[in-house]
């Protein structure tokens, strides 16, 4: 920070004297604690100067520090930490290099350890990573040198406030044109279907909106590893997985949450993304009465999400054959999100599975994005029979897709 009348290794060199100051005294960075603290220097500042120093300080010590602003921002919905001086943002369209820096890498460091302690985290050098969500929901993971090479990594990812609407997503350009009526009566139908995608593609913002338009009579009960999902919804349950302690207890894992979840009457189970054994749970509850569950998970194509699972469902126990099986009367749709090379996010395309001569399970093509609108293509009937529609002019499933 530079603050008026100083340059900046004077304002610098200011802050730290005040830093010191408060941490010895105890003492909050309230304006009339940092005035204390500059006359205790020999420094007299004027208003404006006190109040930067103390909403500096303050950020720092309960905030974000030099992040405050850009994690302010309604636009931006990631913020990542390479080194003192390379503070990215994405708005959506890419990732921008900030004119935002830190004073060293020390500073980035502390930053990265006192928001770990924020959210319950150890990071040290014995344990030189985490993984976290912050009380406000921003999503925290840190990496300290010497595992990152030079400088600590940051990676903050915002949570909105408030999930996007259907119209929001079709407006933005994510839903494409007609596409928000196939979504809705996905809903109706009460069809189990699952959001695929790679890192950052909008799966989650997706779901979120999706589950929006849930019947209110309806309970949706959602586990998660981090709880990201905020749907606009009236009755909705959130549970959180949570790390062990330092003594090895405490453990609660996401299958442990799915367990749960099925305790608790669930018209909708919400896995917020699958990522281990308690796809083996998840599989299960949707066979046994549990309509319209749903789930996001990481898949470079919705062609490959029957061979992801398996992967999954492998690493728990469960061999292929069984695993097909399940999966072929359990899930009926897949959403398949990608993000361009202009950064933004939409849905490419929406699969039906079914199963082949070998028993497998594998997604068909029912509608891809074309130039302009959704394009049908061999599973678009499977689909039609699946959502139970027609088209009011009488033409069955005509206007899908304007």
């Amino acid at each position: 920070m530079t603050l008026p009348g100083l340059d900046r290794t004077d304002g610098a060199a200011l802050l730290d004297g005040v830093r010191r100051w408060l941490a010895e005294s105890g003492a909050e960075p309230t304006p009339a604690r940092v005035a204390q603290a500059l006359r205790e220097q020999g420094r007299v500042l004027g208003d404006a100067e006190v109040l930067g120093a103390a909403e500096h300080l303050r950020s720092e010590l309960v905030g974000t520090g030099p992040l405050e602003p850009l994690l302010a921002d309604p636009e931006v919905t990631d913020v990542l930490v390479s080194g003192p001086d390379r503070v990215w943002v994405d708005r959506g369209g890419g990732l921008e290099l900030t004119p935002v820096s830190f004073p060293d890498a020390a500073a980035v460091r502390r930053l990265a350890q006192r928001l770990a302690a924020v959210a319950g985290r150890r990071l040290d050098d014995a344990r030189p990573w985490a993984d976290a969500r912050l009380p406000d929901g921003t999503r925290l993971h840190a990496v300290l040198p010497p595992v990152a090479v030079g400088c600590t990594c940051l990676a903050l990812r915002v949570v909105r406030p408030r999930a996007f609407t259907v119209e929001e997503l079709v407006a933005a350009g994510t839903v494409p044109p007609g596409g928000d009526r196939i979504l809705r009566a996905l809903l109706a139908a009460r069809l189990s279907f699952l959001v695929s995608g790679g890192t950052g593609s909008g799966k989650t913002t997706l779901l979120s909106a999706l589950l929006g338009l849930v019947g209110p009579g309806e309970r949706i009960v959602l586990a998660e590893d981090s709880a990201e999902l905020r749907p606009d919804h009236p009755h909705v349950v959130r549970l959180e997985t949570r790390p062990a302690n330092q003594e090895g207890a405490g453990l609660v894992t996401l299958e442990d949450l799915v367990r749960q979840a099925l305790r608790m009457r669930p018209d909708r189970l919400v896995v917020g993304e699958v990522r281990g054994p308690e796809v083996v749970h998840l599989l299960a509850a949707l066979n046994t009465g549990h309509e319209g569950g749903c789930c996001t998970v990481h898949a470079n194509a919705a062609a490959d999400v029957p061979a992801r699972l398996e992967a999954l469902a492998t690493a728990a126990g469960l061999d292929r054959a069984a695993l097909h099986s399940q999966l072929a009367a359990a899930l009926s749709v897949v959403v398949h999100l990608v993000r361009d090379r202009s950064g933004r996010r939409r849905i490419a395309e929406v699969h039906v599975l079914e199963r082949d001569a070998d028993g497998l399970v594998r997604t068909v093509p029912a509608l891809c994005w074309g130039e302009r609108e959704f394009v049908r293509e061999r599973g678009w009937e499977r689909l039609r029979q699946l959502l139970g529609t027609a088209d009011e002019s009488g033409d069955e499933g005509e206007g899908w897709t304007t």
